[in-house]
């Protein structure tokens, strides 16, 4: 008995929290914000930025002396020794076969001068790092892109779904009616027939939308990287109709403000302040290099009668000097260098023209499609709504045998058309316009 309440209690909590055991919905938000967090190719263009960040450590820490110690300790073995001979700067007191000498030094170098080499490196590695920090955000407004399309093609896809379902009722409801009027001689068999036809055609379509849902949910769980089971939802904005027929910025507005912040312009730019750093570098191979040293070493060795302790003391010694190291000549390195940093140059103001001709097709690309699914909206709409009139009127005719059962199809198929051809313009002039204000202020919305 008290399984029996525990159940129905579980019902009961089910009955009151339907939600429970709702798929999880995703807004647009979501989907963007999850996709920047947990994208794989994202991720590795984090990896090139902390990678980066580590050249940058470590040219500054060229600048500083470098410091390292030493010991070598060292055994031989004479089989015939003479006693009186001077071995290695000191005299053989013993007759030892087997004897060690040991050495122990700090040394440290330090350049102090290589034409400004190390300091520009330095400024490189800094334009690396803000290089792989665009590389990042090049990537992340992609991704951003293709989730807005997938998501807009999913929900327009949701809505053509809706629509294909209602078509089916229409067909299922139209086939019945055929039955019926078969039953009492009204209809041929030859037309119930073709409105069986339609049925079946309006179930394959139905499939094929759904088919085609469950593809585009497919590929925007990819870019999120979702590798989970549970079913996948998206959250519909709100939309409206004024929103697809808002104002559209001019080509000119977003490609002026987007040349000011759009990473893969920033990215050419910087491309171009390396080159002229490399140029310098290449430069600096012609230039004298000076240099500092010093250091301190001792030895011992069991060939003196003098204790461990006394000739650490005694072979003390301290030096010092300056080290310059002048090219004369290099085979040409340092010519081919230079000739190559600027070429590299060339490269990169190519690739700064190309990136703004890509940055303005793409926004004129934009700019085109949301006119054009705009003007499509306003028709599609009209059409849509006339379409919709024009079948009540002709169900109502082949309700009293008016009409025959092509005249029924042909108007059905034209409202089906109509109101996906609405739809679809409706999502995607959302979409672009979207878009264009993505590329104008850097915030999708």
């Amino acid at each position: 008995m008290n399984n029996f309440w525990s159940i129905c209690a579980m019902i009961v909590a089910l009955l009151q929290f339907p939600n429970m055991a709702e798929a999880k919905q995703w807004s647009l938000k979501d989907c963007v914000n999850y996709a920047l967090t947990n994208n794989i190719s994202l991720q590795k263009t984090t990896l090139q930025h902390y990678l980066a960040i580590e050249d940058t450590k470590q040219s500054q820490a060229a600048l500083l002396p470098n410091l390292q110690a030493s010991t070598s300790q060292n055994a031989t073995y004479r089989p015939w020794p003479q006693t009186g001979i001077a071995s290695q700067g000191y005299v053989q007191a013993s007759v030892d076969k087997v004897y060690y000498n040991g050495s122990y030094s700090i040394s440290g170098n330090w350049t102090v001068w290589n034409g400004q080499k190390n300091t520009n490196t330095i400024k490189l590695n800094q334009l690396a790092e803000e290089k792989s920090t665009l590389d990042s955000a090049v990537m992340a407004n992609q991704l951003i892109e293709q989730i807005a399309q997938f998501f807009v093609q999913i929900l327009y896809t949701k809505e053509a779904v809706l629509v294909n379902q209602s078509t089916l009722e229409t067909s299922i409801q139209n086939e019945k009616r055929g039955e019926e009027f078969v039953k009492v001689q009204k209809m041929s068999q030859a037309d119930l027939l073709q409105l069986t036809a339609q049925r079946a055609q309006d179930e394959y379509n139905l499939v094929e939308a759904q088919n085609n849902l469950k593809n585009y949910q497919r590929q925007l769980k990819q870019l999120l990287q979702l590798t989970n089971s549970e079913d996948f939802e998206v959250l519909p904005p709100p939309t409206s109709d004024e929103m697809a027929l808002q104002s559209i910025p001019s080509v000119n507005d977003v490609y002026s403000r987007a040349l000011s912040f759009r990473p893969e312009i920033k990215n050419a730019q910087i491309g171009i302040e390396s080159s002229d750093l490399s140029i310098k570098i290449a430069k600096a191979g012609k230039m004298p290099t000076i240099g500092l040293n010093a250091g301190v070493g001792t030895s011992t060795t069991s060939m003196s009668d003098y204790k461990w302790g006394n000739q650490l003391k005694n072979n003390f010694d301290i030096g010092t000097g300056v080290s310059v190291s002048i090219p004369l000549f290099d085979n040409r390195q340092s010519k081919t260098a230079i000739n190559k940093a600027m070429l590299q140059k060339e490269s990169y103001m190519l690739d700064l023209k190309d990136q703004q001709t890509k940055l303005y097709s793409s926004i004129e690309d934009y700019w085109l499609q949301a006119v054009n699914n705009q003007t499509r909206f306003k028709a599609a709409k009209a059409s849509s709504e006339s379409a919709k009139e024009s079948f009540k009127l002709l169900n109502a005719k082949f309700d009293e045998k008016l009409i025959n059962i092509v005249e029924l199809m042909t108007g059905k198929n034209q409202l089906m058309t109509a109101q996906q051809n609405e739809l679809q313009a409706k999502y995607l002039a959302i979409l672009n316009i979207s878009l264009l204000k993505f590329y104008q202020d850097g915030v999708f919305e």
